[in-house]
């Protein structure tokens, strides 16, 4: 189970009950709210890592509580609207969630969504450095170190270096390294991957004794700390 916290706030069962059993499905914890006033108590009571908000709810509509929720948090919100108006999404960005996604949306847009900012949110927790064996990455300055020295990297390589040390000890599918790489919506070779690991290795591996990156056949890479 992901330490990951998600409130969806939706009034719409059928939808609920879809979203709910996908988010689950990936590991993420859930709670439901159904209106309004339900979610601002919940969030009054709970600490949530993302909150899932439908503008169009009851007794509060999903502005006016985006616009309560930040007088007292910053806990990213993606709203969730069956309007296309352009003005909704203005009112909900100026309310002050993060993101948007209307419906009818692909579960799959929502996942990749969700995974920015739970992304977003271990690098935080990661204090700015990330640091595994004698490779350090350091997100202030965009920098990667090994054993002392600096390794010159590009975006993509230190964006593909960046995921596999976060993920220390996890095997990360081609695909997977796609999706949070190069975006949900890339529809180039998953060769690609394999292309930019050579790169990567030629600078993080080849000079040194031990090796980082580990190629788990038929599977994916992994950056092994034990």
């Amino acid at each position: 189970m992901k330490n990951f916290k998600i409130l969806l706030v939706e009034d719409e069962k059928q939808m609920t009950i879809f979203i709910e059993l996908e988010l689950k499905h990936e590991g993420y914890e859930v709670d439901i709210a159904y209106d309004g006033r339900e979610a601002l108590n919940k969030v009054d009571s709970t600490e949530y890592n993302l909150i899932l908000l439908d503008i169009m709810i009851p007794k509060l509509n999903g502005v006016e509580v985006c616009r309560r929720i930040r007088q007292f948090s910053n806990v990213p919100i993606v709203m969730l609207t069956a309007k296309s108006d352009i003005t909704d999404k203005v009112l909900g960005l100026d309310a002050g969630a993060n993101d948007y996604i209307t419906k009818p949306f692909a579960i799959e847009e929502l996942l990749a969504r969700i995974r920015v900012h739970e992304r977003s949110a271990m690098l935080k927790n990661n204090d700015k450095l990330i640091k595994v064996k004698d490779i350090v990455l350091d997100n202030k300055k965009h920098q990667v170190w090994r054993a002392g020295k600096l390794i010159e990297l590009t975006k993509k390589e230190y964006d593909l270096l960046e995921m596999l040390l976060i993920n220390k000890n996890i095997v990360l599918t081609r695909e997977k390294l796609i999706e949070e790489v190069w975006g949900y919506d890339y529809s180039g070779d998953t060769n690609v991957v394999d292309v930019f690991i050579r790169y990567l290795r030629s600078k993080i591996d080849d000079d040194f004794q031990e090796k980082l990156i580990s190629t788990i056949r038929g599977v994916g890479y992994v950056i092994k700390e034990n």
